[in-house]
């Protein structure tokens, strides 16, 4: 109930004799819970993921054998919904080529051509619980691939049917199992009728390690691979050509390794060797036999991973080729790799 103002006194009605009785405290669950905010709208969402600052990454790398710089600038956009990347290529004479422009999400990727003013567009999506679809079309040749993926009840089973648009001959077929994968594709040669052309991985156990059978365009590669703790021993061959090699390696300590790799039809060779001081620090040295050539190299780094991953963002690799022929001839070269994340 609201008191009377002094500055405005309302005769009409009567003064009271006492204050009103105070109401009644709140519960403590019911004081201490701050007021419900507002529910967010669809226009309120879309507001602010257009408003958001897109975080922009740049990436530069330097070739000092080729001399030139391959930049690469993204950012992401609608809080990570999608990412715009440009990359180029900057020589010593200032001169940008190879300029590729793509726009990538979830379900569309979109890469530009400016050179060829051409672009290919990329879709997949998840058509049901089990089926997937994919499609890709060359906006200049007019040509694309249409494709279906089903899983079965078993996820280590699948079929996938794709097929070239515009429609030629039949379409490709590939069943995946466990033990590996079989392709069945309609070929076309010159002055050949159509016939079918059966490609096929299979892996298996056998004994203590994994034999492996590759077959690709009439070839047949076997190979064998077996693995303890410190050595790796993996022989293959290829029919009908019959030609053997195997390869080597041995692990003396959980920082240094040995490879060896010898061809028993060309008799070349090769081997390297591996050390790994730290995680981002590893040192390599190895022979060629097949190019006569000496090499070895280091990395401050991870090797395989990216510049983010590295101290300062940036990854650097020194090596030194020395031809066995002309040892005179010796080259260092060098390559730098460097992050910036401007917002």
């Amino acid at each position: 109930m609201l008191e009377p103002s002094p500055q405005n006194p309302n005769y009409l009605v009567p003064p009271l004799s006492s204050p009103p009785p105070p109401s009644p405290p709140l519960p403590p669950s019911l004081e201490s819970q701050p007021p419900p905010s507002p529910t967010p709208t669809k226009t309120n969402q879309f507001l602010s993921l257009i408003s958001k600052r897109p975080s922009l990454r740049v990436t530069s790398e330097f070739d000092s054998d080729s001399r030139v710089f391959f930049h690469k600038v993204s950012c992401k956009l609608f809080d990570n919904l999608a990412k715009l990347k440009l990359s180029f290529i900057n020589n010593s004479k200032r001169e940008i080529s190879e300029p590729q422009l793509a726009l990538t999400s979830k379900y569309l990727s979109i890469h530009y051509d400016p050179e060829e003013q051409n672009a290919l567009i990329k879709s997949s999506f998840d058509v049901g619980p089990m089926l997937h679809f994919k499609a890709a079309h060359d906006v200049k040749a007019r040509q694309g691939e249409v494709g279906m993926l089903a899983n079965l009840s078993d996820p280590s089973y699948a079929v996938e049917v794709t097929s070239p648009v515009p429609y030629v001959g039949l379409p490709k077929a590939t069943i995946r199992f466990p033990m590996g994968e079989v392709t069945l594709e309609e070929r076309e040669e010159e002055e050949v009728p159509r016939t079918f052309s059966i490609n096929g991985i299979l892996k298996g156990q056998v004994l203590n390690g994994v034999c492996a059978a590759h077959y690709t365009n009439e070839e047949l590669k076997l190979r064998y691979s077996y693995k303890d703790g410190a050595m790796t021993f993996i022989p293959s061959i290829s029919l009908p050509s019959n030609a053997l090699s195997f390869a080597f390696k041995r692990r003396f300590s959980p920082s240094d390794k040995l490879s060896y790799w010898y061809n028993l039809d060309s008799n070349y060779w090769s081997a390297v060797y591996k050390h790994t001081y730290d995680k981002d620090f590893k040192f390599k040295a190895g022979y060629d036999s097949e190019v006569r050539l000496g090499w070895a190299s280091l990395w401050v780094g991870d090797e395989n991973g990216k510049a983010k991953t590295a101290p300062m963002k940036m990854k650097v690799q020194f090596m030194l080729q020395v031809p066995q022929d002309d040892i005179k001839s010796s080259a260092l070269m060098f390559r730098v790799k460097k992050r910036w994340d401007i917002l």
